[in-house]
């Protein structure tokens, strides 16, 4: 019954925000609410809910001061050089566009945090695609599976995870997938250059005029409310319509090159203190939520030792501070009631169960296909420390090494990052303004696709 309802109780929630017959937020509250008194424990909810709210309160503290930080490094500029040579690349050319989101995420994941990836990631390439009126669940769907992939770099988490739950060295799991990796981000890659190439036959050319220098072109698609510069480009409808016009323009202006936020005179300083704090965070020197805490704190001070000019910079980036840090505690009651009420055991025990006994050689194989679903609806911790330890021993007693299986459980990380029950997606779909219902939708299919080419790659290869 724990599992009939477990997966119900999943499928409802999926079905109302891929509907937009609920927001996330009260889709995440009320659904497990519900169920929780289906199963007969609505007296135990409150229990459920503080230990999931507990669980997570580390997170949400890490994104409410991540957010500040990194969006204090946007007004003051750090990242306008990463923005001006995507635009080198890019030259207003869509395909380029969506191929420099999936390159721009990729490079950034290998600080092995989601949430910076996406923000840094969101934060450049948004305005671009608001000029171009390009779809935006192409950039979160690509950036998604950019950071799934690379996601499994050893400090990124999952792989830490199985080395930890088999009792084996990171390095010997990660190490030979690389290749099955690469593949897979190839795929990434190439699903951006054909959604890059669908964009531009929605689009249209973008023009614009031969004697303008490349620095005036970047300052047209960079900068808000330029002059008569702006680009000249054919009708489009989807995305970038007039929708929040107000609100995308404010957006716009926080890459203007004119903008009085910047701090040009302490770019090094910014760039230092960015590249110092990725490297504590990688090293593991402090709880990551202290460390931003300790940035955010730091990068205020310096940057705008005035006390009114902080409380400006912190209100700018209020709105995405409560939309994230409220998703993640709403995903607490989600998963509290998931957990304990047993469901997520039982779920997947039913699904260990249903493994046919002749298919005991290829458990590798079967450790591959089970982690696209189960590292969906479940997290990371659940799967590898619950799940993966209970598959290991059913492949070791047909002769499948712990390696082999550590490595498979690899490989729905692509689709993981969508989950959910992940709070870095919505850094992604807050910042960029996209339904999650809507992202859910586009990017389910796609990164399925990539989480199976990484499987195999891994058996052509011979590492799963």
């Amino acid at each position: 019954m724990l599992t009939i309802l477990g997966f119900a109780m999943i499928a409802t929630f999926l079905v109302l925000i891929m509907t937009k017959k609920m927001s996330p937020i009260a889709a995440l509250v009320l659904i497990p609410a519900l169920f929780c008194v289906a199963v007969g424990k609505g007296a135990h909810l409150g229990d459920y809910v503080i230990d999931g709210v507990s669980s997570l309160a580390p997170t949400a503290a890490m994104l409410m001061f991540a957010i500040v930080y990194f969006g204090v490094m946007i007004d003051v500029g750090l990242f306008d050089p990463v923005v001006r040579g995507i635009l080198r690349f890019c030259k207003a050319d869509p395909m380029r566009v969506v191929v420099g989101t999936a390159v721009l995420a990729a490079i950034v994941s290998l600080d092995g945090d989601g949430s910076t990836t996406f923000m840094i990631t969101v934060s450049a390439m948004y305005p671009l695609y608001k000029r171009l009126g390009m779809s935006l669940v192409v950039m979160t769907g690509v950036a998604a599976m950019a950071n799934g992939v690379m996601n499994t770099v050893p400090w990124g988490g999952p792989t830490a995870r199985a080395a930890t739950a088999l009792k084996l060295d990171a390095a010997d799991i990660f190490v030979p997938m690389i290749p099955a990796l690469l593949v897979g981000l190839l795929g990434v890659l190439g699903l951006a250059y054909v959604l890059g190439l669908r964009e531009r036959r929605r689009i249209g050319a973008l023009r614009l005029p031969d004697e303008e220098s490349v620095e005036t072109k970047e300052a047209v698609l960079v900068g808000a409310g330029a002059g008569g510069g702006r680009p000249e480009k054919r009708p489009v409808g989807g995305a970038g319509g007039a929708d929040g016009a107000d609100d995308d323009e404010d957006l716009l202006k926080g890459l203007d090159p004119n903008r009085p936020t910047l701090r040009p005179r302490l770019y090094w300083f910014n760039a230092l203190l960015t590249g110092t704090l990725i490297t504590a965070m990688i090293l593991e020197l402090l709880p990551i939520p202290v460390l931003f805490l300790l940035g955010a704190a730091l990068a205020l001070s310096v940057n705008y030792p005035r006390l009114p000019d902080q409380k400006a910079r912190i209100a700018a980036h209020a709105d995405n501070v409560l939309n994230v840090s409220g998703m993640v505690f709403a995903a607490a009651v989600f998963t509290g009631v998931l957990q304990g009420t047993g469901m997520v055991d039982s779920m997947a025990g039913w699904l260990v169960d249903t493994v046919p006994e002749g298919m005991g050689p290829h458990m590798a194989l079967v450790t591959g296909v089970l982690s696209l679903p189960l590292t969906y609806f479940m997290s990371n911790d659940g799967f590898y420390f619950g799940v993966l330890p209970v598959l290991a021993e059913a492949g070791a007693a047909h002769g499948v090494t712990p390696l082999e299986m550590a490595r498979a459980s690899l490989v729905g990380q692509p689709l993981h990052m969508s989950s959910p029950l992940v709070p870095a997606v919505y850094v992604l779909v807050g910042m960029a303004r996209v339904e999650f219902g809507d992202h859910t939708r586009f990017v389910v299919k796609w990164a399925a696709l990539t989480c199976l080419l990484i499987l195999a790659a891994g058996i052509v290869f011979g590492t799963i």
